[in-house]
């Protein structure tokens, strides 16, 4: 069984900023969200994301005590979802995800993950992209990132 990728709104806006949206395809070729997420990103997602409905929305309305709706959805997912990863960016998600031992990945690890699987050739290009946006990257995780591509 193959591992399910559950992605927060983030992941998309940003890579949609910059026309990189495909990448996500690319690298996991089924991607699944929830609909709040789908209503958070406002456009119409790409025919491989699989939108997803929370069964159990106890959990997730604890969240959201805490964190974003559209975070806590994909949390309360990921938490229903055997053999799944979560794509967070933002850092009190991961906290959380992280306590709950829910194996996460940000953006810029996506990114990562299609230099090293050779889908693209280089990673700075589209960092630099990132940063063009109001994508928050410090200079530690973009030398953090080039190191892990082996750039």
């Amino acid at each position: 069984m193959r591992k399910t990728i559950i992605s927060d709104t983030s992941c998309f806006i940003v890579l949609s900023n910059i026309d990189e949206m495909e990448l996500l395809y690319k690298v996991y070729s089924e991607v699944v969200t929830t609909p709040e997420i789908a209503d958070e990103f406002g456009e119409k997602l790409p025919e491989w994301v699989i939108v997803s409905k929370v069964k159990d929305s106890a959990y997730q309305q604890i969240l959201e005590l805490q964190i974003d709706k559209g975070e806590s959805s994909a949390i309360a997912l990921a938490l229903e979802t055997p053999d799944s990863t979560v794509i967070l960016d933002d850092y009190k998600a991961r906290k959380i995800a992280s306590s709950l031992n829910l194996p996460y990945i940000g953006t810029v690890g996506v990114i990562v993950k299609a230099k090293l699987l050779g889908i693209i050739p280089s990673i700075k290009p589209i960092l630099d992209k990132m940063k063009a946006t109001n994508f928050r990257l410090s200079a530690e995780l973009e030398r953090d990132a080039l190191l892990a591509a082996k750039e």
